[in-house]
């Protein structure tokens, strides 16, 4: 079972109708064709430049970093499902 953003199954149901594949066969066809295309950057696009700044040292623990972050993921869950005042 897949599943796919509307976009991605548009491409494949267009595949499936213009070339009479399967919907395995349009997948995989969109896979391997997706694969083949050089990624390549606008060339209008701007130059990006970043500056490197020194952040000190750690106020965190990181020895703890994913207990850490479970945490943070807990407390925004919490923040999320919590019933408003009405």
């Amino acid at each position: 079972m897949v599943t796919l953003d509307s976009d991605s199954e548009a491409i494949v149901r267009r595949l499936m109708s213009e070339h009479g594949l399967s919907f395995e066969a349009a997948l995989n066809q969109a896979i391997h064709a997706s694969r083949a295309e050089p990624t390549t950057i606008p060339s209008d696009s701007a130059p990006v430049s970043v500056t490197a700044r020194r952040m000190g040292p750690s106020t965190v623990d990181l020895d703890h970093a994913l207990r850490l972050l479970g945490d943070l993921d807990d407390d925004d869950a919490i923040r999320k499902f919590a019933p408003r005042p009405s």
